[in-house]
């Protein structure tokens, strides 16, 4: 667990804790840093938790001294530090280049694991890939009886789309230690490819019921109302999404929105459209593009079509590829949608294909972009494009309800120059 450092009864329970993305982690973190002040690991891993809440000289005060105490245990845990260092001040190439040397030298540190995120966080494909080839090395090394290395290797699984792989893995995990956030968390991703459906929802909610504060709560029952809407349980959906989101999960209330109102359904709570503008306008606001995405995606739910064409010819002026050649024709899409222009939305949508993947997210949160076409294609009378289009998930899902009724026509309406258009989505 990174040396000597997590040797302590404290130190173990925290990272234990840690690991398994525990509501108790905050509250251990703070007891072995309190118990043992000049652990650097320690204060590093609690940067780690709570660094997106301290101002800038607070952080680099808490590393610095991190690093230092770190230094005086050993190079492994200097090197720990240093990564946490790159990664909580969002330098994620840095990150990624550093545990590959990190790695090669202290193969299976679970503790340096918990940074693997930055390989995707840079937003290049080519550093995403790395990151998995990574992972399933040290997964390797490790063994799989380690549970840690077990679950990060289901969630690349997930990830890579190889669901059976996943959920086998995510189980494997789950038997080796049943509270491992990472490895339910890739358990339903998996679910969601494979159609396990009720099922899943049912255990997502037994794993919550002991832990209502791990730190993955309101993410998994997005997850568990994603299942719902799949099976065409829509109530449930909605009363996950307004019981267990709060309003600042705009992204995940979008989304889950964003799929009623594809296949015709009442959308849960709605977000507040000024909200929605002052985040966009906010420092930072589209810094990241699967962060803009989503608020695209709020402003969608609420039909604000003159502000997504504003979002779009914001992104089609980026200079940055991602921004400027997929996020921009796939706003003005949904922009389209919004207002039953489905056939711009197709000519949109069409070329991008695999393009979408320079979104970010992962796969399950990507896969409404494939939805809002399919809606599309289906409501300007292009029923065979749109089946070819899910026939993969139709294909392998044990139930596909809410594809079903993404590929159910709607009433038609004349548009101004008199040609058919579909009829708005029911916002």
């Amino acid at each position: 667990m990174g040396g000597a450092a997590a040797e302590t009864t404290s130190g173990r329970r925290a990272v234990d804790a840690l690991l398994s993305l525990s509501g108790r982690t905050m509250p251990l973190l703070r007891e072995w840093v309190g118990s043992d002040p000049d652990c650097g690991v320690g204060r590093a891993l609690l940067a780690l938790a709570t660094g997106d809440r301290w101002d800038d000289a607070t952080l680099k005060e808490q590393l610095a001294t991190a690093h230092r105490n770190a230094l005086a245990v050993g190079e492994q845990e200097a090197s720990l530090v240093y990564g946490v260092f790159l990664h909580t001040h969002r330098q994620y190439r840095m990150t990624a280049d550093h545990l590959v040397e990190h790695f090669a030298r202290w193969p299976g540190d679970k503790l340096a694991g918990l940074l693997l995120g930055a390989f995707t966080a840079c937003g290049d494909a080519a550093y995403r890939a790395h990151g998995e080839e990574l992972t399933e090395r040290q997964a390797a090394v490790a063994g799989p009886d380690d549970w840690a290395w077990t679950s990060w290797l289901a969630a690349t699984r997930a990830e890579q789309g190889r669901a059976p792989e996943a959920h086998e893995l995510a189980e494997r995990a789950l038997e080796l230690h049943p509270r491992s956030g990472v490895a339910v968390h890739a358990y339903a991703h998996a679910a969601h490819e494979l159609g396990i459906g009720a099922d899943c929802a049912d255990f997502l909610d037994r794993w919550l019921r002991a832990d209502p504060g791990a730190v993955q709560s309101r993410h998994l029952n997005w997850h568990a109302a994603l299942q719902s809407v799949a099976c065409g349980d829509f109530p449930d959906a909605r009363r996950r999404a307004d019981m267990a989101l709060a309003a600042t999960d705009v992204g995940m209330r979008a989304a889950t929105n964003w799929r009623l109102l594809l296949v015709g359904q009442t959308p849960a709570g709605r977000s507040d459209p000024d909200q929605v503008r002052a985040l966009l306008a906010a420092p930072g606001g589209t810094a990241e593009v699967f962060h803009t995405f989503n608020l695209a995606l709020a402003l969608a739910v609420e039909a604000a079509t003159e502000d997504l064409h504003l979002l779009a010819d914001r992104c089609a002026a980026d200079e940055r590829a991602d921004y400027r050649d997929v996020l921009a024709p796939v706003v003005r899409a949904l922009a389209e949608v919004t207002a039953g222009r489905s056939r711009a939305a197709v000519r949109l949508l069409t070329d991008l294909g695999a393009q979408t993947d320079r979104i970010g997210g992962v796969r399950v949160e990507r896969e409404i972009v494939q939805d809002t076409l399919a809606r599309a294609l289906v409501d300007t009378g292009e029923h065979v494009r749109a089946a070819d289009l899910l026939r993969q998930r139709t294909a392998t899902r044990r139930h596909h309800t809410y594809e079903d009724l993404l590929l159910a026509p709607r009433p038609t309406a004349p548009d101004r120059t008199g040609a058919e258009q579909s009829a708005p989505l029911p916002l």
